[in-house]
């Protein structure tokens, strides 16, 4: 988790860099449904590499906002889940959907 003195001052800013990329955010998003294990997430996130995709959990889980829970299991079963400061970041993500869908709908008869 990072310390207070190496965030931003601006609250905006520290919550782009802790969840600012689109990867993070799209496993936010697929966390706030199930718990999913690496391969599905690979899986389902089209075109996220293996290293982003593992640089990205291990960042979040760091920062707290996801759980690695290993069990102990032949062979070793993983899955990832939000924490509960993760899990905090839920209405972030409804409101981006709800702009999203918004965005979609008055703009899509435009182009």
């Amino acid at each position: 988790m990072k310390k207070k003195d190496e965030l931003p001052a601006c609250p905006v800013a520290t919550t782009v860099q802790l969840i600012g990329s689109k990867w993070k955010l799209l496993i936010i998003r697929n966390l706030l449904v199930k718990p999913w294990r690496f391969n599905e997430l690979q899986k389902d996130l089209e075109g996220i590499s293996h290293k982003v995709l593992t640089d990205s959990l291990r960042s979040m889980e760091s920062d707290g906002i996801i759980n690695r829970t290993v069990y102990p299991e032949v062979p070793p079963r993983v899955e990832y889940s939000l924490s509960h400061l993760g899990e905090s970041m839920r209405p972030i993500l409804d409101a981006m959907e709800n702009w999203g869908n918004g965005y979609k709908k008055t703009y899509k008869n435009e182009k």
